[in-house]
Parts: C-alpha cells; structure tokens; sequence
C-alpha cells in the first residue's frame, strides 16, 4: 500500500511483528460528541456527517487533537474514508487499533465489524467481508463513563478538574489506527521463549486457521544467520526449540549474547509462512537472550545480582496527555532517564505503547509493566479487569525489557484487602493468572503494601529524611516489623517468604522552576535545595543491605504535581550529571 498523506506517529506500530503491508489511519478524521447517545438511532454509522473534526491519535480533550477541551463527553464518534484496491485479490484486511479508551464500537461502509471493551490494550478486526474497491467508510464510537469507579482508568480523574495524584481524562482513539492487508492463512501470534542455559529460544507460532502449512525460520546475530529451518505446520500451530550455535559467530563472545540495560543486545527474526493456498505471510521481529529470576532474596538478571535503579513514568505529555506526541519522544523519554543515571522504568498505571516498550529494548531499559487500575472492588471491575490484563501480558510477551508485571497498585481497586477475603482471592488470582500466561517474569501482587502471594516485596514511602530511612531499612527484619511508611507490608493471613525488597515509590521531591501551582511530598526551594534532598534519600536506599533496588518518583510534572526530576516539558531541574552522580554513590 502507498501512503499518500503527512500523518501523525506515522512509524510502524508494532514493531515485535512486523509486515510490510500496511496503511496507517491516523491524520483528520470527522468527529463529534453524542451526549444524548442518539448517534446508533440516528444511524450515524451510515452516511451521516459529523460536525468537528480531530486529529488521530490525539484524544479531544488534548491541544494536538485540535480541540482541546476537557469537559465530560461519554460518547464520541469518528469517521473517516480510505482507499484501497480489492478487486481481483485474495488478501485479507485486517482493522488495527492500537487502544481505544474504553469501550469500541466499529463500522465498515455501515456494516457493524465488532466492538472491544479495554482502554488500555490493542485488538484487531477482520473487515474483509465488509469492504469494496476503492473508497471504504471507517466508523467508531467510543464510550467512557467518566464517574464510574469500577473502571480500569489508571491517574484519570472523575472530576472536571485535576487535583491530587489524578489527571486530565482521555476518551476514545489514543493510538494508531492501521490497516493491514495479508493473505488468506496468515501468523495470527508468536510467542519467543529464550532460554540463556541452553543457549537456544522457543518458539510458539499460530495461524489464523488451524490448518497445515509450512514455516521458514530465520535467526540472525548482528547480520550472522545463526539458525535458517523450515518446518512443518500442523492444524495451525508449531511449536519448536532453536539452538543458538556459538561456533557460528567467532565474534559472539562469552556472555556478550545475553540482553543487559548495558549490552542490549538483540537477534533479528524473520518468519515465512505458505498454507495450502500458496500465499505467503512474512513477519519480522527479534528477541534477546534474557532471564529474570530470584535467589536467596536477590533478583537476578541472567543469574547474577543486579541492582534495579528505576524511575517513576506515567507516560503523560503536556499536549497529548497519554499519546506520547512523536515517537522520538518515547526515545527522549529514556535518553534522559539513562542519562541521569536509571537502568530502567516503572510505567505507573498506564499500558505502554508497544513504540515504547520496542525503543526499551533497543535501548537497553529495564521496564515494570502495570495495569491501569479502577478504585472500587466489584464483580463488574473484576470481569472488566481480568481479560484486559490477559490481553496486555499476550500482547507485550516477546519484549525482553520487561522483568515484572504489575497488575495491582496500593490497593487501587481492593482498599480492603488488608482482611477482605474476596479481595485477596482477587490480588492472588491475578498473580496465578500473570503466571499462568508468563513463566519467564516476576509478578507484584499489590505495589506498595498489603502484599498476597508475590515474586517482590514492594514498599512504597516518601520519607525525606536520610536518617529516618536509614534506620528503617537497615535489615530486612526491621523493615518487616516497623511498617515503613505505616502501612503493612503484607495482608492478614500472609507472611514474608524472603523476596527481594524493592523500595518503588520514594522520593518525590517538589521543586518549581518557576512561579506556580503544584505539591510534591517534600518541597525545596532552590536548585542547592534540590540536589541535597534527592542525594539524602537516593543514598539512604543505596547504602541500606536490605534494599534490593528503588523506584524514584518521578521523571518529570505532571499537570499539578511538580515533584519530577524534570519539567513537563522535560527539561531538567538540575544538570543530568548531578543526578547521575549521586544515582552511581554505590550499589552498581
């Protein structure tokens, strides 16, 4: 396909599973509210115009959709045409969207293609039955219940103004929206399994169809052909182990091939599927060789003790609130992470960007995937929650800078599982459920306190005083008895099992460069100010034998919290190296 028009975040949006046909619909689309909901009666799904117009991927209530208001809107809709040429052609066109706040409904030339429910994960439509040759009408309505508690909705808030921890809304289309064609059996999912002690990955691979077919398999090091196979397909599925041969690539020294945030490394994959039909589906993608593991209470990368420095991201722009506003933002992003000194992320309450978590592995960045979470338990929040996080772990499985999942935070959603029964059947249920999807990563039942069954110990606690924390953090004995913060760390009925103790959330230091509204936990005054209280508490964590590893709150502002070691706009408040300095005080 040829992309005739200059669109936004025009870069392919998946790049874990990559083809070369494809056809982005991001760019001016037709748009309005319906806050009567009459646009299904009035069958605006047909030839009806909508009154505004919004740029895609951009949410209405963001300056760079265009519109930039952020009053309530539950129900909005989009349209817009594309062309494509079916006639005489076999293929297959697949509807792509990247995430959709929350629920979706989809129309082809005014045909009903399906409806997802999930703001925060990417599904797929086969329209091929509803298209024809040359112009075809796209149509989605979009609904968001600002007040409902019981949704997944992560730091959006359900006032009309921000305050607090809470943010601006986002409602509808956050993410590309792409048109793909392929042929009439084609790769539906790959899942890659490295496996660093036998040197070899496994790969599950599934069609669309459970038919036979035929699969080439191309593994390649730095340009190298490691592993080229072929092999057979049975009722759509292969599921095969591949051998990473040393000799191949005198190069490929001893450990040199396993992923670390400083050597990451990478194995490009090339996929080719033929089914009966003859028509071949090719994908690209990669994988890393990379293990995450616990050990005697230490986490472990590749089988050695690693030291997880990581900072607080909750991936909001100022113009763009959830969609980053170009990918080379998503680089800055990390660049500037790395730069003072981070070896990784925790995205706080946001399902990332696949761009992102692709650029986290190029890069080398350690990633804390979370779920956006609700604040009220109900069986309505459970069946919405369940399936989306299953979505999000199948989807983000192959991307090596992910080592845990996140699937609660500080009780969002279960404020009484402290002796709630039902709720922690809920927290452990979603760690079984994580692990039942993902052997290879850890699970964090309840970030922060009132832990269940889980593969950390987190704690979260904004402390300033470097004395405090020090005497809090001096054993593990200590902090599991003195209540860090004043929160237990573990629910009633649960006990400590040595995990590694990792303080992520801490800090919070406000600092405005300039006069205006904003909070933080503590507040400095001067740059001097600054870089003292962020050295007073980072170098308590680094100094304490019972800290395993910290997340610093934050990377940058947000709206009204002015806490970030940058602006919103992200720039630094004070120089990079400052912070770098002190994040390198020891524990390497």
């Amino acid at each position: 396909m040829i992309q005739v028009q200059t669109i936004p975040r025009n870069e392919y949006p998946r790049p874990q599973f990559v083809r070369e046909s494809w056809m982005n619909l991001n760019g001016w689309w037709q748009f309005d509210y319906d806050d009567g909901d009459e646009g299904v009666r009035a069958r605006w799904y047909g030839e009806a115009e909508l009154g505004r117009r919004i740029n895609v991927p951009y949410v209405y209530q963001t300056k760079l959709s265009g519109i930039g208001e952020t009053e309530f809107h539950p129900i909005v809709w989009y349209k817009r045409t594309f062309c494509v040429r079916t006639q005489g052609r076999t293929s297959r066109w697949l509807l792509n969207f990247g995430a959709v706040d929350y629920q979706a409904e989809v129309w082809v030339n005014g045909a009903y293609a399906g409806k997802h429910r999930g703001g925060h994960t990417s599904f797929t439509f086969d329209i091929t039955e509803l298209m024809k040759d040359g112009e075809n009408t796209l149509t989605v309505r979009a609904v968001d219940e600002p007040l409902n508690l019981e949704l997944p909705r992560g730091k959006q808030f359900w006032k009309g103004k921000s305050e607090n921890i809470f943010y601006t809304g986002t409602t509808g289309i956050w993410q590309t929206v792409w048109l793909e064609e392929v042929p009439d059996n084609y790769v539906r999912r790959l899942f890659m399994t490295p496996d660093i002690d036998q040197k070899s990955v496994k790969m599950e691979i599934f069609a669309a169809r459970p038919v036979d077919g035929t699969v080439g398999i191309r593994i390649s090091y730095k340009g190298q052909t490691m592993v080229e196979d072929e092999a057979r397909m049975f009722k759509g599925r292969l599921v095969r182990s591949f051998f990473l041969d040393q000799n191949i690539n005198l190069e490929w020294e001893h450990r040199k091939y396993e992923w670390t945030p400083e050597n990451p490394v990478l194995f490009d994959v090339s996929l080719t599927f033929v089914s009966g039909d003859g028509e071949a589906d090719r994908i690209d993608s990669y994988f890393a060789m990379r293990e995450v593991s616990v050990e005697n209470g230490r986490f472990l990368l590749n089988n050695r003790p690693y030291y997880q420095k990581l900072v607080l991201d909750q991936g909001y722009w100022k113009d763009s609130l959830l969609t980053a506003p170009a990918d080379e933002d998503f680089v800055r992003d990390i660049l500037l992470s790395k730069e003072m000194g981070f070896n990784g992320a925790r995205k706080h309450q946001k399902v990332e960007d696949p761009r992102y978590l692709y650029h986290a592995d190029r890069m080398g960045f350690l990633v804390w995937a979370e779920y956006s979470n609700a604040y009220i338990y109900s069986r309505e929040y459970a069946e919405r929650m369940m399936p989306e996080w299953t979505e999000a772990v199948l989807r983000d499985y192959n991307h090596p800078c992910i080592v845990a999942w996140v699937p609660l935070n500080e009780s969002w959603g279960v404020d009484g599982i402290m002796y709630n029964r039902e709720e922690q059947a809920h927290s452990q249920a979603m760690y079984y459920l994580t692990k039942s999807l993902d052997q290879t990563r850890l699970v964090i039942s309840n970030d922060g306190w009132n832990h269940t069954v889980s593969d950390l110990l987190t704690i979260h606690d904004y402390e300033g005083k470097k004395e405090t924390l020090l005497r809090r953090y001096q054993s593990r004995e200590r902090i599991i008895n003195d209540m860090p913060a004043n929160r237990t760390l573990l629910a009633h009925g649960f006990t400590y099992e040595n995990q590694p103790v990792i303080v992520s959330e801490f800090g919070g230091i406000s600092f405005k460069m300039e006069e205006m509204e904003g909070w933080g936990y503590t507040s400095m005054k001067s740059p001097e100010e600054y870089a003292l209280a962020y050295e007073a508490v980072v170098s308590a964590m680094l100094e304490s034998e019972a800290v395993q590893g910290f997340v610093y709150t934050q990377l940058c502002d947000v709206e009204q919290e002015t806490n970030g070691l940058l602006t919103y706009g992200r720039e630094p408040k004070i120089p990079l190296e400052t912070i770098r300095r002190i994040n390198e005080g020891g524990r390497g």
